[in-house]
Formats: C-alpha cells, sequence, structure tokens
C-alpha cells in the first residue's frame, strides 16, 4: 500500500513537471488550461466530476449558475436557414425566354418536365414564352410542414434571357444537397415552389436589366419535410442523463401543450445526455427568439423562501426603467405567479418600465398592458416592433381595438405593423378584411373562391387585396416578403387623371380628365379584346386589372408606374415595418437610482427581431441535419439519469 501511494506521489510529480515545462518552454503553442492540465491526470475522472458538478446545481450551492441559461447553448444549426434549391422553369413570358443550350440542369429540367407528362418537353423548352431557372428558398427555424416562405427565381450564369416579368413559376421540387461520404449528394424533397414571379425592377433605372433576370415570389414554397424543432446543447461539464432530463423536467413545468386526449404534454424533450429538443409554446409561434429569452432565465433549482425573497427583489427593479427589460424576463419565466407583481410595472413612471412589463403580461396571456403597449407602439420608435409583436399574441377586443386605431398614425411603419398584427390574430377583421371578386366579373366564382393560408380570400392573381377605411394620408402597401398582399389605406382613394397604365404585357389603363369611368382592357395576340369599365378608385381598378389576367407582380408594376407618374393621392411603401435594435434615449429622471446607467441603449437586435415582422433577404444558413429517430424518450432517459448514483448523493 505504502509502494502504490510513493509510486501515485511520482506520477503526480511528473505530470506537474510536464506541465511546468509546457508553460516555460518557449515557442510553445498550444497553451494549458486548467482543464487540459486536469486531463494530464491518469486519475482524473471527468465523469465524476459532471456528476459532482450537476449533484452541486441542483442543490443550489453556493458557486453554480442558477439560471437554465448558464447550462446549455442554442445550437447554430437550430436557428439557422436550410438553403434548398431545384431548376424550374418559368412560362408566360412575353418572348423574352429562350431555349436553355445543353447542361446538367438542362437535363435535370427535362427529366422533371416527363414525370409531369408535359407533351413534348423539347418543343415546349425551346419556346421563347420559357426560361430555365435557378429556384432558391431558405427554410427558417421551427417551420412546420405546410408553412409557406418565400422564393428567390434567377435565371442562371449565361443564359441569352432578357426577363422574367411575367413569368409564373411551374411547380418545381426543392432539395437540400448534403455532403455524405465526401459526396455531394441530392436529399429529400423539402419544398415544393410556384407562383408568379416578381422582378425585383418594378419601376425605372435599371438600365442593365440585371433586375429583370431576377425575382422573388413571396410565399411562394410550401414546406414538405417534417418540422423543424429548436435544439438545446447541454455544457460540457454538466453533461449527465440527470441533468438532461432535470432541465427538460423544469422547462416542461413552465411550458406545455396538451394532446388530442386533454393530457399535458411538456414542450421540452431530453433525447440524450447531451442535448434536449424544444417545441415552441404557441403564443412564441411569432417571436420565438422571446420564447428562448424566457427560457434561459429559468432558475434551475430555488426553495420556496429564495423564490419568494426573488420575487420581491424583481418587484422593486419591474418599476425602474434600467432594470425592467430583465426583471420582466425573469418573472415571465416564472409565470402566472408574477402577474401582480408585473401590474405593478404598468404604474411605474418610466415607459421603458411600463412597456416591458405590459410585453411580459401579454406574452402570458393578460392584456392588462395594452394601453402602455399603444403609447410605446405610437410613441417610441425603439419600442415599436416588440410592442406591436406582443399586441399580436392577445386575441381579445382591447389588442384589436388598439390596433385599429394605430391604422390611422402618421408613421408607415406603424400604421402597416398594425396591419399585421391585426392580420395575425383577426385575418377577417371587419376594418382589414380582404375583397372578393365582385359578381358580373368573369372569374367570380364562389362555389370555387380562392383562399389563401390565413383563410382569407384571394384574387385570381394570387394576392389578398385590403382597403382599409381609415383616415390620414392615403397610402397603398406591397410586400414582396411572406406573403402577396395589398393593403389600401384609404378605402376610396382614387387615381388622378388623366390616366395611362400598364399592368403586364397585355393589360392596360385608361382614364381621361373628361369623364369619371376608367377602361381596364386586355389586349393578346389570338384573343377576344375584352374591357372592364370601372370607377377611378385604386380598389376597383386593381380588382378589374386581375380579373383579366394581371398576376400580383404586374399590379404592383402598374402601381409603382402611377406613383412615378404622380397619379396616385399618395405615397406607396414597400415592405416598410419596423425593425429591432434602434436607439432609445433614457430621459433623465430614469437615471436618477444609478448615475451610471447607460443613457442611450439599442433596444434588441436582429437576433432578437420578432418573425412576424421578419423581412431580411441575408440568411445564415446551416447545413441540413435529417431528423433521427430518437433514441430514447423522457422515461428511458429519467430512468438511466438514476444509474450510478448513490441515494446519499441525491
Amino acid at each position: 500500500m505504502l509502494r502504490l501511494r510513493s509510486h501515485r506521489v511520482t506520477l503526480f510529480g511528473f505530470v506537474a513537471a510536464f506541465a511546468l515545462t509546457a508553460l516555460l518552454v518557449p515557442g510553445c503553442s498550444t497553451p494549458l488550461t486548467f482543464s487540459s492540465i486536469k486531463n494530464l491526470n491518469p486519475f482524473y475522472d471527468q465523469e465524476k466530476e459532471r456528476r459532482n458538478n450537476v449533484r452541486s446545481a441542483l442543490r443550489g450551492e453556493e458557486g453554480q449558475p442558477r439560471f437554465v441559461g448558464d447550462y446549455i447553448k442554442i445550437a447554430d444549426s437550430t436557428l439557422g436557414y436550410i438553403k434548398v434549391q431545384g431548376i424550374g422553369l418559368v412560362n408566360r413570358l412575353d418572348g423574352t425566354g429562350e431555349n436553355p443550350p445543353e447542361s446538367p440542369y438542362r437535363r435535370e429540367l427535362l427529366s422533371e418536365l416527363r414525370i409531369q407528362e408535359i407533351e413534348d418537353p423539347q418543343t415546349y423548352l425551346a419556346s421563347s414564352e420559357t426560361a430555365l431557372v435557378i429556384v432558391t428558398a431558405y427554410l427558417p427555424p421551427i417551420i412546420r410542414k405546410g408553412e409557406k416562405v418565400d422564393v428567390q427565381v434567377q435565371l442562371p450564369d449565361g443564359s441569352e434571357a432578357k426577363s422574367l416579368a411575367g413569368g409564373f413559376l411551374m411547380p418545381t421540387h426543392m432539395t437540400v444537397h448534403e455532403l455524405l461520404g465526401g459526396q455531394v449528394r441530392e436529399g429529400h424533397d423539402l419544398a415544393i415552389s410556384r407562383g408568379h414571379v416578381m422582378v425585383e425592377a418594378l419601376g425605372e433605372g435599371d438600365e442593365e436589366g440585371r433586375g429583370l433576370r431576377r425575382g422573388i415570389i413571396p410565399g411562394g414554397a410550401i414546406f414538405v419535410g417534417d418540422d423543424r424543432l429548436l435544439t438545446v446543447g447541454i455544457r460540457n461539464e454538466y453533461r449527465t442523463v440527470r441533468m438532461s432530463s432535470q432541465l427538460a423536467s423544469r422547462i416542461g413545468r413552465r411550458f406545455h401543450d396538451f394532446d388530442k386526449h386533454g393530457i399535458q404534454q411538456p414542450l421540452a424533450k431530453a433525447q440524450n445526455h447531451t442535448i434536449l429538443q424544444l417545441k415552441v409554446h404557441e403564443r412564441y409561434r411569432d417571436n420565438y427568439p422571446r420564447y428562448l429569452q424566457v427560457v434561459r432565465n429559468m432558475i434551475l433549482s430555488e426553495t420556496p423562501v429564495e423564490k419568494h425573497l426573488r420575487m420581491q427583489q424583481l418587484g422593486q427593479e419591474i418599476r425602474l426603467g434600467p432594470t425592467a427589460e430583465l426583471a420582466a424576463l425573469q418573472l415571465e419565466a416564472i409565470g402566472t405567479e408574477a402577474i401582480p407583481i408585473l401590474k405593478t410595472g404598468l404604474g411605474a413612471s418610466s415607459l421603458e418600465a411600463r412597456f416591458h412589463s405590459a410585453v411580459a403580461l401579454a406574452y402570458l396571456g393578460k392584456s392588462d398592458g395594452v394601453p402602455e403597449l399603444k403609447e410605446a407602439a405610437a410613441t417610441e420608435p425603439a419600442f415599436r416592433v416588440f410592442a406591436l409583436a406582443a399586441l399580436a399574441t392577445l386575441e381579445n377586443g382591447s389588442s384589436a381595438e388598439a390596433l385599429r386605431e394605430l391604422l390611422s398614425h402618421e408613421s408607415v411603419e406603424t400604421r402597416y405593423g398594425a396591419f399585421r398584427a391585426l392580420s395575425t390574430i383577426a385575418p377577417n377583421d371587419y376594418a382589414i378584411a380582404a375583397v372578393m371578386m365582385p359578381e358580373g366579373f368573369a372569374n367570380y366564382t364562389p362555389e370555387a373562391k380562392s383562399l389563401d393560408d390565413q383563410g382569407r380570400p384571394q384574387l385570381p392573381g394570387g394576392f389578398t387585396l385590403h382597403p382599409v377605411d381609415v383616415e390620414g394620408e392615403p397610402l397603398i402597401h406591397l410586400t414582396r416578403h411572406k406573403k402577396a398582399e395589398i393593403v389600401v389605406f384609404g378605402a376610396n382613394q382614387e387615381l388622378q387623371m388623366p390616366l395611362y397604365l400598364r399592368a403586364g404585357s397585355h393589360v392596360m389603363i385608361q382614364g381621361s380628365t373628361q369623364g369619371d369611368k376608367v377602361l381596364v382592357k386586355r389586349i393578346a395576340p389570338g384573343e377576344r379584346t375584352q374591357v372592364r369599365e370601372v370607377s377611378p378608385r385604386v380598389v376597383d381598378i386593381i380588382m378589374a386589372a386581375s380579373d383579366l389576367g394581371a398576376g400580383y407582380p404586374e399590379i404592383a408594376q402598374m402601381l409603382v408606374q402611377a406613383e412615378e407618374q404622380h397619379n396616385l393621392a399618395g405615397k406607396i411603401a414597400i415592405d416598410e415595418m419596423p425593425r429591432a435594435g434602434r436607439r432609445y434615449e433614457r430621459p433623465a429622471e430614469d437615471l436618477e437610482h444609478d448615475r451610471e446607467t447607460l443613457r442611450a441603449i439599442n433596444v434588441g437586435t436582429d437576433g432578437l427581431m420578432p418573425t412576424i415582422f421578419d423581412a431580411e433577404d441575408q440568411k445564415p444558413v446551416t447545413d441540413y441535419v435529417p431528423p433521427e429517430k430518437e433514441k430514447s424518450d423522457t422515461e428511458e432517459v429519467e430512468e438511466e439519469a438514476t444509474i450510478g448514483i448513490d441515494v446519499d448523493e441525491i
């Protein structure tokens, strides 16, 4: 026994000497950390240390982190966008297409056309009314099967096609390219895209025609893969099945839903000792970044007394502007028990404190803070996007009424932001309801009316039209992201005469100063000329053009042309929405309690942007990881968590 001990001492001495040498020898490029020195010890038991760390953490011992966010890391792959692509064919072009040269793209497209049973695909492809295109989409985090994403359409390099204007993308299967065994292989279909192509060059000023060679289809692809869940990794020093199970249990107690039998189901599940999978609570569906913020701000373990004292402290912090944001998140993480404390924050003198209290209450399903959210959206641009997103979670009369009132705000982004929020909670609300094709128009088919994914009636051009009867400056808002949608603020606004506009190659709009009617005509080779006589109202002209075959991109182009020719009573805005990361200047009275507090702060970041208002073209791309069958369910993980742990260690 004594001899063994002497060998251990000698070995420890050798390890120490080796470590010291590595630290002192010049040119040693790999710095030694305490952790790496421990790993040199042949008697070091990493698993035992992890178990000790977990035991201390669950007991809430001093020196251990308290918040769930200190034990987890959100995987980069779970927050990135998955890039999917396909080779597609755009038709309905007005002689601006081409017969694509021989290439792998052409061969792939011909194969797809044969699958679709297109008669004589070689001849069809050779038409100047068609063009081969590369189709790209980005699948966002937490996307579910059946949801829609934007599609980017572009002519390949070397293509002699001149323009995609007026084109329609035929159904295109989109896949992800996986790296397997050092070779790039196509994976399974993840999306199917189709629709009217909206070219980048809507107006004048694109002399080289680059904006005509690429475009977008708002919401043009349907996701057909498995639902994407959020993957959460556990920090290395706490990776045990016990910690994995405890974290899932802690999150699941706060966030859960119910299955079809009414049985409560936690939204967090331990996959193994290293990762958890999270489903997003429905209330956070349009703002999952906040969901992750709340999860990070949960306390892992605390006694009832500790919780009571902590809530008292948070009750003081929620009333002070500089400390209110973090206090609100931590109170929201506690859940319904914290609602009375959050309500006290609504009476604070600081707008910042009232705003953060109201946001947290909204995500807890309480409408008490609706007036404060409306105030923040109307008066402070830095708070606007988060206030509107919070209002969009409350499906009640007070929230809807606040949003209706904001439709008349002087700010364009506030008006459309309020529309987007209201259409989220009440798509068919009387103030913003989409119009249907009137009786008497050729495409009026009440038995087979087209609806979008929110149940709103679509016009034949594949878009929804919303006349909003509100006060304020006339405004027309168009979208290039998420959905094809035209919102006319000032339902009765008219185009100014004289008038000559085009909606694509075959539809023209004419009006003179001599009358009060506008003629909308369709003139196309081989067709009988069709004419609609309507009033100068923008809404009536749009419906007539749609009835005569103009798609959403052509009508958007018509409206932009009308603005350039000064035919509009107001202005046009495209994707003008509030943004995150704006600067907020705190008033002097908010700094009285702590003179070292920053006077100006950025509220949120791009990464915290509510998804309801996300319209960024640049997406952080991640690799596609095919879903795997679960190796163990939560019950198995909990069973494994007790293996090898002494009762006196718990």
